[in-house]
């Protein structure tokens, strides 16, 4: 018999520290004008040594598990999107199933910067439309404080730290139009490009921990074509119009890409879920935390058509559309 995904809970954690425009601006040359000008951020939280992006994510999965009325032992598999693990090995997933009492199953982590989290959500998606899985977990969990280079203001102005994650349940059947639903994912790369994002150095190691190196026009650039193209591929797999659209939840990397996306879908702003302004770019965590941000305030609610995107360094990029 056919199955398909439930997304029945979302949840969120970010850290405690919250550090301004205002604040990088006494060690920086820079300033809050300046920042909120080129990219609409305004502060980002930043963690502390106790939150790890282990501990981060554990967090945000009990508050997605609370939310779907699950417990551990309806796990069975855990994926984690993060480019900055705690450890070289074993993976963050891993810890994160530890810390949550969950004993069956497996768990593994996902490589995709940005994008780790619809890489994610699609790899979930399929195991349970196989049979493999029947309770998933799927988080985005960064610490890019701890690769960032706090002196360069073109870069560490960017990013902050935090997780998201929702649950996913296995329903029986084959969805119509109006089921809740993971409706489809769609995911790219094109490592050509892998120079113009990345890191210089092994994550998680001590003695060379590395920092995130960017080329911020050329991936500007890139986002824009890369995701139009996998909104309408999401779209047109479904026979959808843009008008079908309740809500976008984008990656929140620059509130200039999340508003052309926006305009492009002929989506009101207010239904653009934008938390860049408060967040900055938490990489494979923005969609999740958005996500359970807008759940969590009623603005998405069940029936709801969501469309998820996001590009990452690789490069990497994909969308995914859910019914909630």
């Amino acid at each position: 018999m056919a199955r398909h995904a439930v997304l029945a809970g979302v949840g969120g954690y970010l850290p405690k520290l919250i550090v301004t425009n205002d604040d990088l601006a006494r060690s920086l040359d820079t300033s809050d004008e300046w920042i909120r000008e080129r990219t609409g951020i305004r502060q980002r939280h930043v963690a502390s040594a106790e939150e790890t992006a282990a501990m981060m994510g554990a967090a945000a999965a009990r508050a997605a598990l609370r939310q779907a009325g699950a417990g551990p032992d309806e796990v069975d598999a855990i994926i984690l999107a993060t480019s900055t693990p705690d450890q070289a090995f074993p993976a963050t997933a891993v810890r994160v199933q530890a810390a949550l009492g969950v004993t069956n199953g497996f768990a593994f982590d996902i490589a995709a910067a940005c994008s780790g989290f619809i890489y994610a959500l699609s790899v979930a998606d399929g195991m349970i439309r196989a049979g493999q899985a029947s309770g998933v977990l799927v988080i985005g969990a960064e610490v890019y404080s701890r690769i960032l280079d706090w002196q360069d203001r073109t870069t560490c102005v960017l990013f902050g730290d935090g997780a998201g994650a929702v649950f996913l349940h296995a329903a029986e059947g084959a969805p119509t139009a109006a089921t809740a639903c993971v409706l489809s994912t769609h995911l790219h790369a094109d490592g050509r490009h892998g120079d113009i994002l990345y890191v210089d150095g092994a994550v998680g190691l001590r003695e060379r921990p590395g920092t995130l190196v960017m080329n911020g026009s050329a991936v500007f650039r890139h986002a824009v074509v890369n995701l139009a193209g996998a909104v309408e591929e999401a779209l047109a797999a479904n026979h959808l119009e843009r008008t079908a659209i309740d809500w976008l939840v984008p990656h929140q990397a620059n509130r200039r890409i999340i508003d052309a996306m926006g305009k492009k879908l002929g989506l009101a702003p207010e239904r653009v879920v934008v938390t860049i302004d408060r967040h900055a770019n938490t990489s494979a965590a923005s969609i999740p935390l958005a996500l359970a941000e807008a759940v969590g305030d009623g603005r998405i609610r069940p029936g709801h058509l969501v469309l998820m995107e996001a590009l990452g360094g690789g490069l990497t990029w994909g969308s995914a559309l859910v019914r909630m």
